[in-house]
Order: C-alpha cells, then sequence, then structure tokens
C-alpha cells in the first residue's frame, strides 16, 4: 500500500503541471487505489502552449513524446546546447541529434529566461528543419521556372543587377530568424553599395531606435515576479512569448498580483480584467479616468508591458507617448525599477535595433528595384513591385521564394554559429548541432562572397571578424549570457506627441501559434498540432481559426 500511495504521489507532478504552471484544468487522478490512472478529466486534448513539459517531469514514464517514440536511443544521441529562436523569449535548449538529423529538443535550465520549462512549439518544431529545404543555389529562367547554378553563376547575376540600380531603389529586409552577424554583414554590404534601406521583420519599415529601453523588457523576464500590478498593452503573451506569460502566471499566483489588459478577446491562463480593445482605453488610463488606474497608481511595481505588434501601427508613436505619460503618472520608471517593457514577437528583431537597421524612408520598398530577402518570409510579397528584382537568401523553400529571381541557400540556426539578443536584450549564441544541408552556406559568408563579386569587398572574412565589427556598432551583443540594462530614466522619456491615437482597436499580432516562421511552417508536427486543437477551439485562441 505504501508502495503505491509513493507512486501516485509521484506520478501527480503532471496534474499540479497542467493546475499550476500551465493553468489549465485537463489532467487528474482517476480510479482508487492500484487501478489509479492519470488522464483527462473528459475527453478531451490537453490544449496548453506547455503541455511537453509533461513529458520531462513524469518519473515513472508514463508520459512520452509520441514524435520521437522508438526513433533513436539515448546513447546514439549527441547533445548540443543552443538557444531557440521561433520567438523572442531566446529559451536555452538541448538539441540531441544523430548524424545529419535533429530527433528531438529537450529545456535546458536558466532560471533568468525559461526556468525549465520550454514551448510545445520549441519542443516540437524540429521536423520542420528536414522538410522544404533549399540545397543550391538557383536563377529563375525565362519560363518562370527555377534552374540549379553553381555559386559563381548565381553571385554574378546578382551582381550585375545591383549595380545596374541607383542606391535609392536598393533595400533590404532581414527575416525573423536573421541572426547579428549576417544582419551586420547586410547592412555594411548595403551601406557600400550607397543604400540605408534595410530593416528587420517585425520591427516595421520605420521603427525608433535612439534608445534602447525603447525596444526591449527592461524589468526583465525574471524580474517581473517582482511586479503586483500588470498593464497589458496590445499583447497576448500566451502566444506571443510562451514563456513569459508562464512567468506572469507564476507571479499572479504567488502574490495576487492584478493583471489589466488591453487589446481584442484573449485567453489568458491567469485572473485579469480585460479593460477596453484599444487606444482610447489608454487616454483614459493617462487622464485618471478608468477604474484600473487606481490600481496602477496604488502599485509599488507597476510593470507596463507593450506588444511589438503596434510597431506595424500608424499611430504608434501617439501610442507610445500615452503608455509613457501613463508610466510617469504612476512612477513607473525610477532607479530602482523600470517597469516600461516592449515584448518583441522575433529573435532577430532586439539585435536588428541595435545593429541600426533603421531605413531612411519608409516607403522605400514602393519604388525599390532590388529587394535582398535575407529569411524574410513574412514581408507582404503582394506589395513589392512588379519590376523589382529580387533575391531570397534563406534556408526554405517559404513565402519569399515565389517571388524570388535567384535564391541564395543558407544554413538555418542549428547548423551555424550565430549570436541573438532576446526580449530582454540578453545576447545568446547558437551553435552547429547539425551539418549544413546541400550546398547552403552560413549567412555571413554568403554575403561575404556577393560583396567581392560586386567589386566592393566587405573588410572581414572570418567569424571573429565579424564580430569585431559588431563589436564597434553594438558591443553588448558581444556579452553573451550577459544582460546589460539600458540606461533609462523619467528624464528620456518622450515628450507628449500631439496627434492623438487612431481608434481602430488592437489586433492579434500572433494568428497561429504553432506555425510563425518559415521552419515551424514546414513542420509536419505543428501542422498536425493546428488541425488538431482547431477542433477543440480554446475561447481566444484565435490563432486556431
Amino acid at each position: 500500500m505504501t508502495c503505491v500511495f509513493i507512486w501516485a504521489w509521484l506520478s501527480n507532478r503532471c496534474v499540479r503541471f497542467s493546475t499550476e504552471i500551465a493553468g489549465v484544468q485537463d489532467l487528474g487522478m482517476l480510479g482508487r487505489g492500484s487501478g489509479e490512472e492519470i488522464g483527462t478529466y473528459v475527453e478531451k486534448l490537453m490544449t496548453s502552449e506547455l503541455s511537453g513539459n509533461v513529458i520531462d517531469i513524469c518519473p515513472v514514464g508514463a508520459l512520452t513524446s509520441k514524435p520521437f517514440a522508438f526513433k533513436a536511443r539515448n546513447w546514439e544521441l549527441k547533445g548540443t546546447e543552443s538557444i531557440d529562436v521561433t520567438d523572442a523569449v531566446g529559451s536555452n535548449i538541448r538539441i540531441d541529434s544523430r548524424g545529419p538529423e535533429v530527433m528531438r529538443i529537450l529545456p535546458r535550465l536558466n532560471e533568468d529566461i525559461n526556468e525549465e520549462w520550454i514551448s510545445d512549439k520549441t519542443r516540437f518544431f524540429y521536423d520542420g528543419l528536414k522538410r522544404q529545404r533549399l540545397n543550391d543555389p538557383m536563377i529563375r529562367g525565362a519560363d518562370g521556372r527555377f534552374k540549379a547554378v553553381s555559386w559563381r553563376d548565381a553571385l554574378a547575376v546578382v551582381a550585375e543587377v545591383i549595380h545596374q540600380v541607383r542606391p535609392q531603389e536598393i533595400v533590404g529586409v532581414a527575416g525573423k530568424l536573421s541572426d547579428a552577424e549576417s544582419m551586420m554583414a547586410l547592412k555594411d554590404f548595403l551601406n557600400k553599395m550607397g543604400s540605408n534601406n534595410i530593416w528587420c521583420e517585425g520591427n516595421g519599415p520605420s521603427p525608433n531606435a535612439d534608445l534602447r529601453s525603447g525596444y526591449i523588457m527592461n524589468t526583465s523576464i525574471s524580474g517581473l515576479e517582482k511586479a503586483d500590478v500588470f498593464l497589458l498593452v496590445g499583447t497576448q503573451p500566451r502566444v506571443e512569448a510562451a514563456m513569459v506569460n508562464a512567468r506572469i502566471r507564476k507571479t499572479v499566483r504567488a502574490t495576487n498580483a492584478k493583471v489589466g489588459y488591453v487589446g481584442p478577446s484573449a485567453n489568458l491562463n491567469y485572473d485579469h480584467e480585460h479593460l477596453g480593445i484599444g487606444p482610447e482605453t489608454l487616454t483614459e488610463l493617462a487622464e485618471g479616468r478608468h477604474p484600473f488606474y487606481s490600481a496602477l497608481s496604488n502599485a509599488k511595481n507597476p510593470a507596463i508591458i507593450i506588444g511589438a505588434g503596434i510597431f506595424g501601427r500608424k499611430d504608434k508613436d501617439a501610442i507610445f507617448s500615452v503608455v509613457e505619460t501613463i508610466a510617469k503618472k504612476i512612477n513607473a520608471v525610477r532607479p530602482d525599477w523600470n517597469g516600461l517593457n516592449v515584448l518583441l514577437l522575433n529573435a532577430a528583431q532586439a539585435a536588428a535595433l541595435d545593429l541600426g537597421l533603421v531605413p531612411e524612408s519608409d516607403k522605400s520598398i514602393e519604388s525599390a528595384k532590388f529587394i535582398y530577402l535575407m529569411g524574410a518570409d513574412d514581408e507582404n510579397v503582394d506589395k513589392l513591385p512588379d519590376d523589382a528584382f529580387v533575391v531570397y537568401q534563406g534556408h526554405h523553400g517559404d513565402r519569399g521564394v515565389y517571388r524570388a529571381n535567384v535564391i541564395l541557400p543558407a544554413s538555418a540556426f542549428t547548423e551555424k554559429e550565430g549570436t541573438y539578443a532576446n526580449t530582454e536584450g540578453c545576447a545568446q549564441t547558437t551553435v552547429p548541432a547539425v551539418p549544413t544541408v546541400g550546398d547552403a552556406r552560413d549567412d555571413w559568408k554568403i554575403i561575404r562572397a556577393l560583396s567581392e563579386v560586386a567589386g566592393v569587398s566587405l573588410p572581414y572574412d572570418t567569424l571573429s571578424g565579424v564580430r569585431s565589427r559588431i563589436s564597434t556598432v553594438a558591443p553588448n551583443l558581444l556579452h553573451v549570457d550577459e544582460r546589460e540594462a539600458a540606461a533609462f530614466s523619467s528624464v528620456f522619456l518622450r515628450p507628449e506627441v500631439k496627434d492623438k491615437p487612431d481608434k481602430a482597436p488592437f489586433e492579434t499580432a500572433v494568428n497561429n501559434f504553432y506555425m510563425t516562421d518559415s521552419i515551424t511552417r514546414a513542420s509536419k508536427i505543428m501542422a498536425q498540432c493546428q488541425c488538431i486543437v482547431v477542433e477543440e477551439v480554446i475561447t481566444g485562441f484565435r490563432h486556431f481559426e
């Protein structure tokens, strides 16, 4: 009887996890005595973005990874410590591989970022790394079909075309998964060609990179546990950054912190007040007319989290001005506490702004004749000028390929060494876990070779050389695993903008949690997750529509 009791107590971990950490009441103990089992209360899925973590905490082996089952033995695998790049959190992970294939992904402990958890997208997207890969350089022929060519021929065509257009007609867009080294190389190359029209997906064509504290999470992810009141503005952290959401839930459960949310209807897995759907609610808070203002003004450590989805709005400056007015009135920014935060959406955003990927004109793409898409698949391809020559450099045959004239195959993050900065500005690196596919090359190496063919050779030809160049622009990106707090105080808050925010409500920034980039869109597992959960339809999870 004692053995049965101990077994039941141990196997209750998954139930506690689903209830306390994931915030869903889906798992429970069924039966009594020796017939006791773990299961769902009703015939349904465990509908949580963190459900895969029960695999790691199950002590009896009852809950296992279905995609990994019977695929390999543990002793056959090589473990590589790396980070996740499917969102802006930078969760620490271990990539287990066998030969050229990634077999599974497990969480790696980092108390400051993801603790010991990872999201289901992070855990299960890995099969997308072997599907729809670009293996060889290709050129689109007169018949509209792609033809595989040598690197020399592909680069020669690109170099010839770029010399035929004016500098102001050259545009570069870095994708969501771009590392700092490749963005530095692309910026330097386009600058040498006379163009400064380069930006990163998610930051919009007119980002504000004047103050680093204006685009990172100043409180830090772990620092959120000190907050006693949260104001979420245009962000749904449960689908945008699952590990940040888990930290907020942890704080709410531990301290009964209050949460106010401004945005479209959302299924946040903790108690919160839905204050409104648009900027008008923010104006009421700034003027002290909203009931939730009293909670903010009486808070010891108020935390405001602004969603990066606002970057794409024309009235973003007015919105930020109103939010900063609120921060000033509730004393959210002071020497011992900076509660004004931006929650970024993708892994490349912070480093891109650190490196100054800010275009000269927000309408440069409309008149572009040469467009360089470096893994940029979420740029609206339909809006690209019909007469523009498009180069797509990336690792998957995703959306950007359909508009490309030349394709340059690149390495995925699991196949190269690269630097990323997460949403709190902490620099972290990836290292190769598996060999590069086909004839692909690292992004920065491709750009370095192109610069030489184009006659404007970049002044570095090694990874250390690129990083030396980065040190002159954003030295914080070289301080790996260190979070450098941005110097900021209330005196640096931007002056109030005379223009008022639009009345248009905030929109959902992530419409499909499981498919947010070229790798996850190529994943069969992610596609299955999406299709299965569509049938469950979680209220507020609009990305499952």
